[in-house]
């Protein structure tokens, strides 16, 4: 048996996880804890937000965040990818920084406007 704390909204529910019984949830007090604790042991996933450098503007990085969430697993392999990337001003909410990371589908993207 698992426990966590739901995340989904600010009541912070404790959750008893049973990997044994189906991944059954207990202690949520709406259906979209106990879809969280499942996920969250089954295949958790997350929003990566970080910074890249940025060349041609006074500002030396850029905020960028994936735009869909992904595998836990992939968080730090996203940032040592992060860390190898480089902008260059101007660039625009919700410009693609980075393609398709990892073959998931999912691109990480500017979120300020960097002129």
């Amino acid at each position: 048996m698992k426990e966590l704390i739901c995340i989904v909204c600010p009541k912070g529910c404790r959750l008893k996880v049973d990997e044994d019984n189906d991944y059954a949830v207990t202690g949520n007090t709406c259906p979209r804890g106990a879809q969280y604790g499942r996920a969250e042991l089954m295949n958790p996933v997350r929003v990566v937000t970080s910074t890249v450098k940025i060349k041609g503007s006074e500002q030396k990085r850029c905020p960028v965040k994936t735009a869909q969430a992904i595998p836990k697993a992939l968080v730090l392999p996203t940032m040592e990818v992060l860390d190898q990337v480089a902008l260059t001003a101007p660039v625009r909410v919700g410009d693609t920084a980075v393609k398709n990371i990892f073959d998931t589908g999912v691109d990480i993207v500017v979120t300020k406007n960097i002129d």
